[in-house]
């Protein structure tokens, strides 16, 4: 008998969760540490810097990744296509670390550090590193190599996590008042040892890949590359503008606010309460990475739409029981990150919502990745993306960043439902709307029962949240369970 798609679908976002989600996951663990380290500024400073770097890793991978995929299915030496997308992203690696050297004082000056263009530099490298070892990475993912992948993925952020805590808080709890007399102390600022702590876990994971890298050379196969950046072009589009509605409120903030407010400040704590979201944008993430293999490998099979249909209803379920695990025991998660930054907690339910629309959006994206109309999917995330910056000007300087946690919520709204309507023309897929409006609908209901419900004790509170949440999860469950245990063969 065969394996049922939905099982082995299941059985590799659990592997490739350990590359994905628990890398993430650790690295989501500096999060209290820094919330408590720094103050509501410095943490604001690391929050926007790694929003530009978040945008910069899009423009620099442009694509490749995913053009990758598309093409190593597809030609009959995966090597040959290996070998071409690699010293493409190595030539423009390098291309950029050098035009951040010599532009540097004019970048620093355009996003007002210019007392610390140190932090671009590092950072700049970083991406550079990261960019190129991408696709080595995805190359493990096609050769399924998933152990391999997320060996070295965790023993970078171990890396990571263990400099973190050594240049922090380590070194200056030993030293104490004598820190300032080491040289690489002499800065009174600490946030520079975030960003070193980051190039050295880069580094550790690029001398982790030599073995993959042995087998590399410097191609270029033109016309295949001409195929793969014509692929990835739109792919490149839809990351960007998926950048800007992930990251482009941590930079607007800085511009946006009233002048009389501390935006870094701001920044920050919006920063940390997004960081909440964390159990739904990593179960997304680890998603993503088997599903994207997933859906092209089912695409030739004849129950290839029904199997896309369930994997829609799964996901749905699975994201509600996450968005009501944050929002009813929220007293529990707020202790992630540090007390100061408590007063954003408002924002939570809502990007935990709009992660859902984007998870549901990835989910939709399977008909314009199937049919080669990547450009369509541009065209919604460029939309997305215009909702973003707009409702961002409109809302920050009123709300703060409760508008800008607004703008993100209808800007993945957008896109789904574009998505859909659009898709359903193009690509058809009889998605069992009416379950998932019915789970949906119920975990709704669970969590305004909630809200509403105020009980003194806090320990009752819980006990209550927890029936709730055990009885939505139960019900899910047991309705689902035939088609759960079902050996369907493909």
């Amino acid at each position: 008998m065969a394996i049922n798609p939905i099982k082995r679908l299941a059985g590799e976002t659990a592997i490739y969760g350990l590359g994905t989600i628990v890398p993430r996951l650790l690295n989501y663990f500096l999060v209290p540490f820094y919330t408590r380290i720094f103050d509501q500024n410095a943490y604001g400073q690391i929050t926007e810097l790694y929003a530009w770097v978040a945008i910069v890793m899009v423009l620099l991978t442009y694509g490749m990744e995913t053009a990758f995929f598309r093409y190593a299915n597809k030609e009959k030496n995966p090597g040959r296509v290996f070998n071409t997308a690699t010293t493409s992203l190595l030539f423009t690696s390098i291309l950029f670390v050098l035009l951040i050297i010599i532009f540097l004082p004019d970048i620093a000056s355009a996003i007002r550090y210019e007392g610390n263009s140190e932090y671009i530099m590092i950072l700049a490298v970083i991406v550079a590193l990261d960019a190129f070892t991408s696709l080595p990475f995805a190359y493990l993912r096609f050769q399924n190599k998933a152990k391999r992948f997320s060996f070295i993925k965790i023993t970078g952020v171990l890396v990571n996590i263990f400099l973190n805590f050594l240049l922090l808080l380590v070194i200056p709890k030993y030293f104490g008042e004598r820190t300032q007399e080491l040289v690489f102390y002499r800065n009174e600022n600490l946030i520079v040892f975030v960003f070193i702590a980051n190039l050295f876990s880069s580094l550790t994971m690029l001398l982790l890949l030599i073995p993959e890298l042995k087998s590399f050379r410097i191609i270029v196969d033109k016309q295949l590359l001409r195929k793969m950046l014509a692929y990835g072009l739109p792919i490149l589009i839809i990351g960007f503008a998926g950048m800007i509605n992930e990251v482009s409120d941590k930079i607007l903030l800085k511009y946006l606010l009233p002048a009389d407010m501390d935006a870094q400040a701001q920044i920050g704590i919006y920063g940390a309460n997004y960081k909440l979201a964390i159990l739904m944008t990593l179960f997304i993430q680890m998603f993503r990475y088997a599903a994207e293999p997933f859906f092209f490998a089912e695409s030739g099979k004849k129950d290839a739409k029904a199997t896309y249909s369930r994997v829609m209803t799964y996901f749905v379920v699975f994201t509600l029981i996450i968005f009501l695990g944050v929002t009813m025991f929220i007293d529990v998660f707020k202790y992630f990150i540090g007390p100061k930054f408590w007063a954003g907690l408002m924002i939570v339910p809502i990007v935990l919502a709009a992660k859902l629309f984007l998870g549901v959006f990835y989910n939709l994206s399977v008909w314009y990745k199937l049919t080669n109309k990547t450009l369509y999917g541009a065209v919604i995330a460029l939309t997305g993306a215009t909702v973003t910056i707009v409702l961002n000007i409109v809302l920050i300087p009123k709300y703060g960043y409760l508008g800008s946690a607004w703008a993100n919520f209808f800007c993945y709204l957008s896109m789904m439902i574009i998505s859909y309507f659009w898709g359903r023309r193009i690509y058809p897929i009889k998605y069992q709307w009416k379950k998932i409006v019915t789970y949906t609908l119920l975990a709704l209901a669970v969590y305004a029962v909630s809200r509403m419900l105020t009980v003194g004790n806090s320990y009752l509170a819980f006990l209550i949240h927890t029936v709730l949440f055990l009885g939505f999860a139960g019900l899910v469950f047991i309705n689902e369970r035939k088609h759960l245990a079902a050996g369907e063969t493909e």
